[in-house]
């Protein structure tokens, strides 16, 4: 069977400075060691791109293997390794002789560098057996060699004919069998052992157990290379799987990280035994601790957490080691850490794990370190899921984070807001102390949208009637005196009177002479007008936290803040008799409802009040004003509004069940036709078959479902008319970042074409990698034609292009390829986020791009759908809130691209008389994944219509 030949890098060749075969000749035999090198070097990147020069062969032999430069004789062997070793008839060629002449002598030269890289050249020449023959025995002596670095080499210049040709050393077992035997050089007997492993797995197997009991002396890549062989063994019933199991425990101890991380892999998938699992999950915790890089410390993670999802609470007990883990700068593996300790905490580690979160928490509030304010929003988070899940400890939790609310960091505010709020709804025990705590800490808080949080629990949660009392009094405290115009009115006016006083000591006008157009001079006279600044100073004067933020413009707050009062109003009045209190303490609430609204509406706000809180406002002034008349509203703001949370928190639990259940009972859905293999009917006695193979096949997609002729067919783009002298298409194909582009080129006249050149040129992300060769096509004659186009980001691409070839007379010929749109569908895909994650990418992404909805649909719940499919972006928006008969529809949908680039998309829709009306905003980080989505919306629309008219 004719061997296959080898694969070389295409490199760029300069034509335009290419000199002659004479040229390069006399180089060789004229030039200096310096034009000799340079001669070789493009001789050999010639011969790679298709032009092997073969009558310079003998000039090579002649004048450059009889030189002792080692950069000539490494490059040397560069060219021996692609030139052409045989002729017209596949015989070697006669000069080949004095070539294995020199190769013989290189090996016995007794410079052992010359000696090591000539053997590692005979690992590059195996596929040619007449080259190498006579080359067996002086390969063979090298073995004996004094030096270590002439034997490494020759051992795998052994294994590497060996393989390839059995026949010529077929006693290369029991040699390497001796040789490992009595060999002493680390590297050399590692060489011989994956020999061994490799080709005579008994014999390997064999030395392993005679040194069983030096595993732990021997070397680093000697002790990889064993754990590789116990793999390999242990796939095949073998009777030495105990005493792996030992060897594995041994190897634990390790001094390498690499042979500890293999060794404790290896031991999970020898045994469930659970002192063995226990002891893998240990030595996989102190290498995160003890690793230095972040990429390690995440793959040992992911290999923790896998099992631990396999072995439940055998692992429990490390629970406050992993914890260790949290020491780590990088937030990556802090949060993979966190996942797992979250995923491992139980009722019996529970209260030891809260304790020292609580502690790492107030270590981020004492002294400031990088990445303080996300690390400590993750503990708030950590300890707000322990909380809900384990009711004991969430008393002792919620107080210490109460303290974090006036967090000047906005998003550890808002977390403990909303901690606070699932554990006062969940645990009606500890409303009184969490809203105690709550009016105390009013004054700190300084976020808008942590006040907002916190009047909506004290609105929903303060039940007693001093209570009530008691939180109207905290509420005053921060938003100051009422009501709040006249107030603000009568510092501005002393201010005015201030400076009325300081005025009054100076003179009216201070006057300099000015030269006018005509060159007479006037008199100039300066007022300083300090009314601006006067009101600038009263509204930069300090003020309570509620009432700057209302001052600032947040009337939102101030709406719910208006809310929250219509609340305790209500409450205090059904529950007390004595009226003159509930009276005041109504008209004390409208007194401030009326001041944020005047307030909005004066010169002292940095923006006016806007509609919506104007009008929520004044609702809650009207429901006052009718505090006796209409009980549906008072159920409204009583009942309704509790009820809807306690019904979202239902509905949050009951999703995140089935989204457990789902993974806990995912199962691999096998086609009745599908092959079943061995193994599946073996006994499972380990985590995962130990086949590396196979996972490799799996990670290079060797074992991807091919496509059908159909689906084929549907990739394949016409390039030329059937008319033109070319007819040309293209199969795009997309391969991870790559664009395959099989071209099929077919000459439909009666001449040969010359010189044909492809030509293309893209625009856009995307990157040709190298430029198709020239070609000479026959009548009537078909060509195929290969080319790679990277991609770098999701946008719409465009390859376009030409192919040129000569005419008669030597006249250039030129047809025009049509263009090629990449679709950018093929590298984006649904993606999953947070409400407040959507929010924030929402406020920070630059690029939008709005498109107005023009389809034929009635449904707007059908357009929805026909938007993800066509965009493959997911809906965030919950079916519940989507549900009902209603004529509007607003969801929000988000995708990302392979790229890591992600994209965000508003729906907001009505269905009128008319049809479906509306936009859809498409919003990223980049312009082109937003202009791609809103394109690609556009056209969806057009054939939507146009399948509804062929209809």
């Amino acid at each position: 069977m004719a061997a296959e030949a080898p694969c070389y890098t295409v490199v760029f060749e300069d034509t335009t400075e290419s000199p002659s075969t004479q040229e390069l000749r006399a180089s060789l035999e004229k030039g200096t060691d310096e034009d000799r090198l340079d001669t070789l070097r493009r001789i050999i990147v010639s011969t790679i791109n298709g032009n092997p020069q073969p009558t310079l062969l003998m000039p090579i032999i002649q004048y450059i293997m009889p030189s002792k430069n080692k950069q000539l004789k490494k490059l040397l062997h560069f060219y021996w390794e692609v030139c052409p070793k045989y002729d017209e008839n596949g015989k070697l060629k006669q000069e080949m002789i004095l070539v294995v002449n020199a190769i013989r002598n290189d090996l016995q030269h007794p410079n052992e560098y010359i000696r090591g890289v000539t053997l590692r050249f005979l690992q590059k020449i195996s596929k040619d057996a007449e080259l190498l023959e006579p080359l067996i025995p002086t390969c063979r002596s090298c073995l004996e060699h004094r030096h270590s670095y002439v034997r490494k080499n020759a051992v795998f210049a052994v294994y590497t004919i060996y393989r390839e040709y059995e026949h010529l050393i077929p006693d290369a077992p029991e040699l390497m069998q001796t040789f490992i035997a009595a060999e002493s050089d680390a590297t050399c007997k590692r060489n011989a052992f994956v020999f061994l492993a490799h080709c005579a797995m008994p014999k390997a197997v064999e030395w392993l157990i005679s040194v069983y009991d030096q595993l732990t002396s021997l070397d680093e890549l000697l002790q990889m290379s064993i754990i590789e062989v116990i793999r390999l063994d242990c796939k095949n019933d073998t009777t030495h799987r105990p005493r792996y199991i030992r060897c594995m425990f041994e190897l634990l101890n390790s001094s390498s990280h690499a042979v500890k991380y293999e060794a404790a892999t290896t031991l999970t998938t020898l045994t469930q035994n659970p002192a063995a699992v226990k002891a893998a999950a240990s030595c996989f915790v102190n290498l995160v601790i003890k690793e230095s890089d972040n990429n390690v410390k995440l793959i040992v993670l992911d290999r923790l957490d896998t099992l631990r999802s396999k072995h439940g609470h055998i692992l429990d007990g490390l629970t406050m080691d992993i914890l260790q883990v949290l020491s780590s700068a990088d937030m990556e593996v802090r949060r993979k850490a966190m996942s797992i300790v979250l995923s491992m905490t139980s009722n019996r580690n529970v209260e030891e794990v809260v304790l020292f979160l609580k502690k790492q928490l107030q270590q981020t509030q004492e002294r400031e370190f990088e990445k303080a304010p996300e690390y400590r929003q993750l503990l708030i988070q950590s300890i707000h899921v322990l909380a809900v899940k384990f009711s004991e400890v969430a008393a002792s939790v919620v107080h210490a984070l109460m303290e974090f609310l006036g967090d000047s960091n906005n998003p550890s505010a808002l977390d403990v807001v909303a901690f606070v709020r699932e554990v006062v709804e969940k645990f009606p025990h500890l409303r009184q102390s969490i809203c105690d705590k709550l009016t105390q800490t009013l004054t700190e808080i300084k976020s808008g949208k942590a006040f907002r949080g916190v009047l909506w629990i004290l609105g929903e949660y303060v039940e007693d009637l001093s209570d009530i009392q008691a939180t109207f009094q905290d509420i005053r405290k921060v938003l100051g005196e009422i009501p709040i115009l006249a107030s603000e009115q009568r510092l501005l006016d002393e201010a005015d009177g201030e400076e009325d006083k300081k005025e009054d000591k100076k003179a009216e006008g201070s006057g300099r002479p000015k030269v006018l157009a005509d060159g007479t001079y006037a008199t100039e006279t300066a007022y300083t007008s300090t009314n601006t600044a006067r009101l600038e100073a009263v509204k930069a004067a300090s003020k309570p936290p509620l009432r700057a933020l209302i001052l600032g413009g947040d009337f939102f707050t101030g709406s719910v803040l208006a809310s929250a009062l219509t609340k305790l109003v209500l409450r205090f009045d059904d529950l007390t008799n004595d009226r003159p209190k509930a009276n005041a303490l109504r008209a004390e609430s409208m007194l401030i409802m009326t001041s944020i609204i005047r307030v909005g509406q004066s010169k002292f706000v940095t923006v006016p009040i806007d509609e919506d809180s104007n009008e929520r406002i004044l609702n809650c002034i009207q429901t006052l004003s009718e505090l006796q008349e209409k009980s549906v509203v008072h159920d409204i703001f009583l009942k309704d509004t509790k009820a809807a949370y306690s019904k979202m928190l239902v509905a949050q639990e009951k999703k995140a069940a089935e989204k457990k259940e789902a993974e806990s009972t995912k199962e691999n859905v096998v086609q009745v036709d599908d092959l079943l293999t061995f193994r599946q009917f073996s006994k499972k006695s380990a985590d995962d078959p130990i086949d590396y193979v196979e996972d490799l096949g799996k990670a290079t997609g060797a074992a991807e479902v091919r496509e059908d002729f159909i689906s084929n067919l549907s990739r394949i783009s016409q390039l030329t008319g059937f008319s033109d002298p070319i007819y040309a298409e293209a199969y795009v194909k997309m391969h991870g970042f790559d664009i395959m582009l099989d071209v099929l080129l077919v000459n439909q006249t009666s001449n040969t074409l010359q010189n044909l050149c492809l030509d293309f040129a893209t625009l856009g992300d995307l990157k040709l990698v190298e430029r198709p060769a020239v070609y000479t096509i026959a009548p009537h004659g078909f060509q195929s034609i290969k080319a790679t186009i990277k991609v770098s980001s999701t946008e719409t691409g465009v390859i376009f292009g030409s192919i040129l070839w000569d005419g008669p007379a030597l006249a250039e010929c030129c047809v025009i390829l049509n263009d090629i749109h990449i679709d950018i569908m093929d590298y984006i895909k649904p993606a999953y986020c947070s409400e407040t994650q959507f929010r924030s990418m929402w406020t920070e992404f630059e690029w939008e791009n709005r498109v107005n909805v023009s389809t034929n649909m009635t449904d707007p719940r059908d357009y929805l759908k026909h938007v993800m499919k066509s965009t493959n972006m997911s809906c965030l928006t919950p079916e519940g809130a989507m549900s009902g008969d209603c004529d509007f529809l607003s969801a929000n949908m988000y995708a990302r691209s392979l790229f890591g680039e992600d994209a965000l998309a508003n729906l907001s829709i009505e269905k009128t008389e008319a049809g479906i009306v509306g936009h859809v905003r498409i919003r990223s980080k980049t312009q082109g994944i937003a202009l791609s989505l809103g394109d690609r919306i556009t056209m969806s629309q057009k054939d939507s219509k146009s399948s509804i008219y062929s209809v």
